[in-house]
């Protein structure tokens, strides 16, 4: 099947339908610049069968000066401004709840993904206090922001999977970042999968292969 546009009250988002009933919901955050499309390719390689429902939101901030959509405004390097992430943050909150009553579907079945930006997002989305815990997160060249008015809860969320990829030739957001989330996640008892190649700043396809059967096991506890 293939991708439609779809739009909550604030988000347009593209998606794509399960085969089926829906064994689960990806939910993908595309990365600085870029817009909903982007990750929808990765789908097909992320679940080749269509078992899941596949939704894309579109970043609603378009900067002046720069290209594509955006999630939040870059105070400085690993510190999203708070005013804009707050409002983004917000915004797919609600959109996730949105989709949970549409497709029935819920947070227990749900695996946030998202490349660089994107990967932010879906960190403080499945971490956030008060949020509640998802299936798994899926991180690809990413970080774990410091930022006012938000903040990680691990209560409950012990034994939750984590996949992380990152490249390290990654001139924008170093691999450093990667080492810094994976060593606080192992302590706080999540289940991190990492894995690093020598990419820069994108995704390597064979960490996506291997992403692809990350999900099925995340979604088959």
């Amino acid at each position: 099947m293939g991708a439609s546009q779809g739009a909550t009250s604030e988000l347009l988002f593209s998606e794509r339908a399960p085969a089926g009933q829906a064994e689960g919901l990806l939910v993908l955050h595309h990365g600085r610049g870029s817009d909903e499309n982007e990750l929808l390719r990765a789908a097909e390689v992320l679940d080749p069968h269509h078992r899941l429902h596949v939704i894309s939101p579109r970043g609603p901030l378009a900067p002046e000066g720069m290209s594509g959509r955006h999630w939040y405004l870059v105070e400085r390097p690993g510190h999203p401004d708070p005013a804009t992430f707050a409002g983004s943050y917000a915004a797919l909150g609600d959109l996730l709840e949105e989709q949970w009553q549409l497709t029935g579907v819920g947070p227990e079945r749900t695996i946030l993904g998202g490349f660089s930006m994107g990967a932010v997002m879906s960190y403080t989305l499945g971490l956030g206090s008060g949020r509640p815990r998802p299936a798994g997160i899926l991180a690809f060249s990413g970080f774990l922001p410091e930022i006012e008015g938000w903040q990680a809860d691990f209560e409950g969320r012990s034994g939750l999977p984590v996949f992380i990829a990152h490249g390290r030739r990654d001139p924008l957001i170093e691999v450093a970042h990667a080492h810094e989330v994976r060593d606080r996640l192992d302590a706080r008892g999540l289940q991190v999968s990492y894995h690093e190649s020598e990419a820069s700043h994108r995704i390597d396809p064979r960490e996506l292969v291997a992403a692809a059967e990350w999900v099925c096991e995340a979604l088959s506890r």
